[in-house]
């Protein structure tokens, strides 16, 4: 379906803003708090049913351009040789993290096979509202799922990670290729099964020196995102010096977060389509403040190009009545006059 986003993706003009958010079908939500009474995060995403309950949450609410999967940038970690869970109050937890160098080569399952649940809940979403929205994929990217599984969990400026990078060459090199891979698998893998757009978060990729980050990510997002048959969207936190290296990912969409302007990103950028980028805590202002805010955004962006977002995923308090108004100020934009 040639839908809103996917026309803004490639860049063309169009009669509004598209509008979608990062985190879209999470705990701000109080029905999916209720969901999530009876499973764990891992029960729910790996259950279709309930995935796709959840997934059709923020549709029912507020009808966005984009509907995003629910589940997890951590899902390609397990065909890849690691088992983790998500605890409470923790996040992300590795159970097997890397213990050394001679580590990082690990006997790997089939990447489609082993995310056939991510597959059937696009799958059904395709089946329900595939012909009125865009259906989101996506996947983590290299640099962010090696953070997680050589610290064994999130840590205080990915500083496990740095260090073995510096310490260990090769084998980060290797770490990275070998999760780029299985990404690139799993990306593969959404699309065939009915994704419209996908997205790749490699949120924590700029903690590495720009020189770090041009010898071993920047090859790698080129890799992963090279010849998609769909549109794709880069994303990663912090970057507002190094937009040039998000657009020389190869992504048709750079994605920003909100510590960018956006007006000096369409300027640096030029022609190339963007994603974003209102502040999350924006969502906490009145009726008044989030409509103004958005509304500047999406002036500063401009009619070709541009899919609204948040510069990062919905807060879990956020109230719903606000996300709404995010919402409907990008469908009362009309353009077509």
């Amino acid at each position: 379906m040639d839908h809103l986003l996917t026309r803004a993706a490639r860049g063309e003009r169009t009669e509004r803003p598209p509008v979608w958010l990062m985190r879209q079908a999470g705990r701000h939500i109080p029905e999916y708090r209720t969901i999530r009474e009876d499973y764990t995060f891992k029960e729910a995403i790996k259950t279709p049913s309930v995935a796709e309950r959840i997934t059709l949450l923020p549709w029912e609410l507020y009808e966005p351009d984009g509907l995003v999967i629910y589940s997890d940038i951590l899902t390609v970690l397990e065909p890849l040789g690691f088992d983790y869970r998500i605890e409470s109050g923790v996040g992300p937890v590795i159970e097997n993290p890397v213990d050394g160098p001679g580590d990082v080569e690990r006997e790997t399952e089939d990447v489609a096979e082993a995310l056939d649940y991510v597959g059937e809940l696009i799958d059904r979403l395709v089946d329900r509202v595939g012909d009125r929205t865009a259906i989101i994929g996506f996947a983590g990217g290299p640099f962010t799922l090696a953070s997680y599984a050589v610290a064994g969990g999130a840590s205080d400026g990915r500083t496990p990670i740095r260090r073995f990078r510096a310490e260990h060459p090769d084998a980060f090199r290797t770490l990275l290729e070998r999760f780029a891979a299985g990404v690139r698998e799993s990306l593969e893998y959404q699309i065939r099964m009915g994704a419209d757009v996908v997205q790749l978060f490699d949120t924590y990729a700029s903690v590495l020196t720009p020189e770090d980050y041009e010898e071993f990510v920047l090859p790698l997002h080129r890799e992963i995102l090279a010849d998609l048959d769909v549109p794709s969207i880069v994303f990663v936190k912090n970057m507002a010096g190094k937009l040039d290296l998000l657009e020389a990912s190869g992504a048709d969409v750079v994605g920003l977060d909100w510590s960018v302007d956006m007006a000096a990103a369409r300027e640096r950028l030029g022609d190339v389509p963007v994603q974003g980028n209102l502040d999350p805590t924006h969502l906490y202002g009145s009726e008044a403040f989030v409509e103004k805010r958005t509304r500047e955004i999406v002036e500063k962006a401009g009619p070709e190009g541009h899919i609204l977002n948040l510069g990062h995923g919905v807060l879990r308090d956020t109230p719903v009545e606000r996300v709404r108004t995010f919402v409907e100020t990008a469908k009362s934009i009309d353009r077509s006059r």
